[in-house]
C-alpha cells in the first residue's frame, strides 16, 4: 500500500503549530508498521535555511493555473526515519519569511499558493510515475487536492484507483476567498454551487476537501461529534451531517520520544511509572527557577502552558485567580498570544508574587519543566480538536484539570476515589465557577497522598503513542482500497 501524505507543514522542516507535528508523525509512525508512505509539502525558505540534506528529482514541473503554465522542481529528502519528503519548489509562491503571513494579514496569494502546491503533487506523482493508493490531506491548504482529483482528474487512468482522505485538524481554519478567484485554482464553474466550494457566496477550500475527499478524519472521537453541531461546525455543520458515514475521529498521538520524563534531557531528574518519587526533585527545580516560594514544595503547583487566547480559556483562569490564592497554591504559566490576556496575567503576577509567574513567549526547555514539576496542569479550553499537552501530563504523572470537550473529553478520565480510577479532572460548563470545582477537587485528593499517587500513575500508564494511532489510520487506508476495488 502506497500513501502520499500532504500538508502545508510538516516537523522538522516547517512549523507553525500542531499541524507539522502530527504531519511529521504520523507518516513515521505508518513507517514502522511497513506502510510505504512519502511526505509532500511546499520549498519554504525555512527548509532551505534547514540543514537537510536535499537533492532536486524533478526539473521543469508544468502547473497550469489561471491561464498559465507555472513552472516549478521538486526536490526530495528524507526523515530521520526514512520516509521519503518531496518538497514542491515555486520561489516566487514559497522562498518567503514566513510560511502564511507577512505581519498582521494572511499572504494576498495564498489561494494561488496552495493550489499550486496541490496540483503540482498530483501531476509530480503522475509524471514520475508513482502511483498512490490513498492520497492523505490536511487542513484546508490541501482541500483542492480531492476536488481535483473527482473533477479535472476525474477521468485519468493514471488516478483510477486513488482514494483521498482529507483530515480536519481545526474546522475554524476554512480558507475563504472571494469568488472572484475561482478561476485562479482551475477547477470547473459548475463546482461553485452549495453542494460544492461555494460558501456563503465565497470558496472554502477546507469544503472542497469535506465534499470531494472519499474519507473525512477529525482528530479525535468526540471533535468529530461536536463539529456536526452548529455550535462548533462553524457553519460546515449541515456538509458534515451529510457526509457524516465517512467521517472519523482519530485521536492524535503523542511523541513520546520528545514527552518522555524517563529520557527528558530538560529535567533535574528523570523519572517513570517504577520511580515516579523523583519528581518532587523537578518540583523543587521548577519553584527556584521560578523565583516562587520554596515552602510551595508542600502545597500543590498548577501549570500551563498555552497561547493565551479566548479559545485557551485564558478568561475562566483570570476569573478565578484571587480564589486559587486563596487554596494556597503555586502557580506557573508559559504561553503568549492575544496581548490583553498577556497583559492582565502579568499584572497578576505581580499581585501575587512569590506563588504565581507568567512567561511570555515560547520556551521548550521551561515547557518540559513545568509539565515535570507541577502537580496539576490546567487545559480549560472552550474548544478543543484533540489536544496534546493533557497527554503529555499524563505521561509525566502531572494531573490534568480540563473542559470536557473534543479531544480533552477522549483523553481525561474523571477519578473516582471510590474504585480508584481515572487519571484526571474536567468540568462541563465554560464558566468559572465550574473549573474552581475542578481545581478544587484535585486539591483537596492532592492531600492523600496514597490516592494521588495511584492517580499519578494512572495516568503514566496510559497509551497515546503515535502507534496505536497509526494502526486506526491504516485500517482505514485499507477500507478506502477495498472499496475503491469494488466493481
Amino acid at each position: 500500500m502506497k500513501i502520499f501524505s500532504l500538508s502545508s507543514e510538516v516537523a522538522p522542516f516547517a512549523k507553525t503549530g500542531g499541524l507539522a507535528d502530527v504531519a511529521g508523525s504520523l507518516p513515521c509512525a505508518l513507517k514502522r508498521l511497513g506502510v510505504d508512505v512519502s511526505i509532500g509539502l511546499p520549498l519554504y525558505r525555512s527548509v532551505k535555511e534547514g540543514a537537510f540534506d536535499r537533492e532536486t528529482v524533478f526539473r521543469g514541473l508544468q502547473v497550469p493555473l489561471a491561464g498559465q503554465t507555472l513552472a516549478g522542481n521538486v526536490q526530495a529528502a528524507e526523515t530521520e526515519e526514512g520516509v521519503p519528503v518531496y518538497f514542491f519548489e515555486r520561489e516566487d509562491l514559497f522562498d518567503r519569511p514566513n510560511l502564511y503571513r507577512a505581519g498582521e494579514g494572511d499572504y494576498y496569494d495564498n489561494l494561488e499558493r496552495f493550489a499550486f502546491f496541490s496540483l503540482a503533487a498530483l501531476l509530480f506523482a503522475r509524471s514520475a510515475g508513482m502511483p498512490f493508493d490513498v492520497i492523505h490531506c490536511h487542513d484546508w491548504q490541501t482541500g483542492l487536492v480531492p476536488a481535483y482529483r473527482s473533477t479535472l482528474f476525474r477521468s485519468d487512468p493514471f488516478f483510477t484507483s486513488t482514494s483521498t482522505l482529507f483530515t480536519i485538524h481545526n474546522i475554524g481554519y476554512q480558507g475563504i476567498f472571494p469568488r472572484e478567484k475561482l478561476s485562479v485554482c482551475g477547477l470547473p464553474p459548475e463546482t461553485f454551487h452549495p453542494e460544492g466550494i461555494e460558501y456563503w457566496g465565497s470558496i472554502s477550500l477546507l469544503k472542497a476537501g469535506l465534499v470531494y475527499s472519499d474519507a473525512l478524519t477529525t482528530v479525535s472521537p468526540t471533535y468529530s461529534r461536536e463539529i456536526r453541531t452548529p455550535e462548533f461546525g462553524l457553519g460546515m455543520e449541515g456538509i458534515l451531517q451529510k457526509r457524516s458515514s465517512v467521517l472519523h475521529g482519530i485521536l492524535n498521538g503523542a511523541d513520546d520520544s520528545v514527552w518522555n520524563p524517563a529520557k527528558d534531557s530538560y529535567l533535574s531528574s528523570r523519572y517513570d511509572l517504577d520511580h515516579p518519587e523523583e519528581k518532587i526533585v523537578n518540583k523543587a527545580a521548577l519553584l527556584r527557577e521560578a523565583g516562587l516560594d520554596p515552602g510551595l514544595l508542600e502545597r500543590p503547583v498548577l501549570g500551563m502552558t498555552a497561547r493565551l487566547s479566548h479559545q485557551k480559556g485564558c478568561d475562566l483562569l483570570l476569573g478565578i485567580l484571587d480564589a486559587l490564592e486563596a487554596l494556597k497554591v503555586g502557580i506557573v504559566i508559559l504561553g503568549e498570544g492575544d496581548p490583553a490576556y498577556e497583559g492582565a496575567l502579568r499584572k497578576a503576577a505581580e499581585k501575587y508574587a512569590g506563588t504565581m509567574t507568567v512567561t511570555i513567549g515560547f520556551d521548550e526547555a521551561l515547557a518540559h519543566r513545568i509539565m515535570a514539576g507541577a502537580d496539576i496542569f490546567l487545559v480549560p479550553s472552550l474548544y478543543e480538536p484533540c489536544g496534546l499537552t493533557q497527554m503529555y501530563a499524563l505521561k509525566y504523572g502531572t494531573v490534568p484539570v480540563v473542559r470536557a470537550t473534543g479531544g480533552l473529553q477522549d483523553t481525561v478520565e474523571e477519578f473516582d476515589p471510590g474504585s480508584r480510577t481515572g487519571n484526571g479532572f474536567k468540568f462541563g460548563p465554560y464558566e468559572p465557577g465550574a473549573f474552581l470545582d475542578a481545581i478544587r477537587r484535585a486539591t483537596d485528593l492532592w492531600s492523600d497522598r496514597e490516592a494521588w499517587e495511584t492517580l499519578m500513575r494512572n495516568g503514566m500508564r496510559a497509551d497515546f503513542s503515535w502507534n496505536r494511532s497509526a494502526e486506526q489510520y491504516l485500517d482505514l487506508y485499507r477500507s478506502l482500497v477495498a472499496a475503491r476495488r469494488r466493481p
